[in-house]
C-alpha cells in the first residue's frame, strides 16, 4: 500500500523534468531547410495523410528561426550556404535540436569535393542523423519519434547550457571527414 493508493483519482505523479520533457518533445515546431531531393521527402512527411506529422505535435513547419525548436537539414550543405545555415541555427530559441536527414547531410553523401561541407555537423551540432539517399518519410518519422526520447530523457539544471556548449564546441572543432583518410583505388601507384 502506497502513495498511489492514498491518493484520490485524476492525481498523477511525476518529477519536474518528466513533466518539462513530456511537453517539450510534444510541442516541437520544425524549422525547414530543405536544401535538395530530402527535402521533398520532409514534405511527404508533413503534408500526405499517410505520414501524418501532426499528430507529434509538428504540424507547423516554421519558415521563421525565431518560432522554431527543430531544424531538420535536408539535403547537401554547399559552403556557401554553411554560414547562412548557422545564422539560422543561432536564431532558433533555446532549447533546439537538429535532425540531419539524408546520406549528404549527415556525410557529404556521394559529393566528396570542395563545394560541399562533409556533413553538416561541422556547422551546427546534430542529435539525430538520418541516413539514406533520399530517407523516406517514414524513417524521418522513426527519427522524430527517437528524438521524443531523447529530447524526454534531457536533464535539467544548471550544467546542462555548459554541457551543451561543450559538445557543440567539439563537434565544431572535429576533423573534416574528407581529412579522415583516403583509400587508394585498387591498381593505382602511389
Amino acid at each position: 500500500m502506497g502513495l498511489e493508493d492514498k491518493l484520490p483519482s485524476g492525481i498523477l505523479l511525476s518529477t519536474v523534468e518528466g513533466l518539462a520533457g513530456y511537453m517539450r518533445k510534444s510541442s516541437l515546431w520544425p524549422a525547414t531547410f530543405g536544401l535538395a531531393c530530402c527535402a521533398i521527402e520532409m514534405m511527404a512527411a508533413g503534408s500526405s495523410p499517410k505520414h501524418d506529422i501532426s499528430r507529434f505535435g509538428m504540424e507547423r513547419f516554421s519558415a521563421s528561426p525565431r518560432q522554431a525548436d527543430l531544424m531538420i537539414v535536408a539535403g547537401r550543405v554547399s559552403q556557401k550556404m554553411a554560414p547562412v545555415l548557422r545564422q539560422i541555427y543561432d536564431q532558433m530559441t533555446a532549447p533546439k535540436w537538429v535532425i540531419a536527414m539524408g546520406a549528404c547531410s549527415s556525410s557529404g553523401g556521394m559529393f566528396n569535393n570542395y563545394a560541399i561541407v562533409q556533413g553538416v555537423d561541422h556547422v551546427v551540432p546534430v542529435d539525430i542523423y538520418l541516413p539514406g539517399c533520399p530517407p523516406r518519410p517514414e524513417q524521418l518519422l522513426d527519427a522524430i519519434i527517437k528524438l521524443h526520447e531523447q529530447i524526454s530523457n534531457t536533464s535539467l539544471g544548471p550544467n546542462r547550457e555548459a554541457i551543451i556548449k561543450e559538445v557543440e564546441k567539439a563537434a565544431l572543432n572535429a576533423r573534416p571527414t574528407i581529412q579522415l583518410g583516403s583509400f587508394p583505388l585498387e591498381g593505382t601507384h602511389a
